[in-house]
């Protein structure tokens, strides 16, 4: 069973300040009252006496002291910049596995922790942008993967690998090539919007039938892995409790944020391998 880390977070915020209130409210007039009432009672009150009358409840010291640092995570995390590590290759050459990365939570609208609704209009997402969002089939689950399509867009994939927007070709340019999983993989310069980056094909590796065709309802968008051979998105996901409309689709609400910046990368968080600051640097 996955955790909702947004939910316990906000109990946990939630908690702490109701044991602050309940102290400010109620119990520490009572311990000032009993504080009040030992001094009159006795000529020369004893420090120690003082102290222990004084002393807040074990629960509430801890709840207090939580509660401003909860806070502030909660705040940053629901509404500015939110941590993620890349788990997987999908989203190579830009992201490679154990890429520790940056989102921006207010890119795309101010929305309210656990329930996701946007309050406040900032932006829309934008062709090219790396974006996080919630699994379409399981929401618990966090992908990312580059924006294709917009509202309204038609989406064009052919066996020959290339991408089509609106009837037009993206332009891509080769740069170079690697091994890949199942012989060679070549690198190409693709630039989607004003977003300029790689992407990955294998030569000897086809997973898609000829010329398939998306439109992009409103509302939703249409996502891939810069890894385009080995990247579970838009083009495969077919939920039979989605309307077949709505098939690979990332509806607005499941949005999370943009991916804007890689702060580490460490693969294999071991004491034997330290963590690699080489790939520091914005995300294109």
């Amino acid at each position: 069973m996955s955790l909702n880390f947004p939910l316990l977070l906000v109990i946990a915020v939630a908690v702490c300040g109701l044991l602050g209130l309940l102290d400010l409210l109620f119990l520490a007039p009572r311990r000032r009252a009993a504080i009040a009432n030992y001094q009159g009672s006795v000529s020369q009150p004893e420090l120690a006496v003082v102290e222990r009358l004084n002393k807040e409840p074990l629960l509430v010291e801890y709840g207090k002291s939580f509660f401003p640092v909860l806070f502030i995570v909660l705040v940053l995390r629901s509404f500015l910049v939110e941590p993620f590590q890349i788990p997987s290759g999908s989203m190579k050459p830009t992201l490679e596995v154990g890429d520790f990365i940056l989102v921006n939570k207010f890119s795309y609208g101010i929305r309210l922790p656990v329930i996701d609704k946007k309050v406040i209009e900032v932006g829309d997402p934008q062709r090219g942008d790396v974006m996080v969002f919630r699994y379409p089939s399981d929401p618990n689950v966090n992908y990312i993967k580059r924006v294709v399509g917009l509202p309204g867009d038609v989406i064009r994939y052919t066996s020959d690998k290339r991408l089509y927007v609106n009837g037009q070709s993206i332009a891509e340019q080769l740069v170079g090539s690697e091994p890949g999983t199942l012989g060679s993989a070549e690198l190409y310069k693709e630039k989607l919007g004003e977003a300029e980056h790689l992407i990955r094909k294998e030569m000897t590796r086809y997973r898609m039938p000829p010329d398939q065709q998306w439109t992009v309802p409103a509302g939703h968008y249409f996502m891939m892995g810069d890894n385009r051979d080995n990247s579970n998105d838009s083009r495969f996901w077919d939920d039979p409790n989605i309307p077949k409309e709505l098939h690979g689709m990332v509806p607005d609400r499941n949005i999370v944020g943009k991916a804007f910046a890689v702060w580490m990368s460490w693969p294999e968080p071991k004491l034997s391998h330290f963590p690699n600051l080489s790939r520091v640097g914005l995300i294109h």
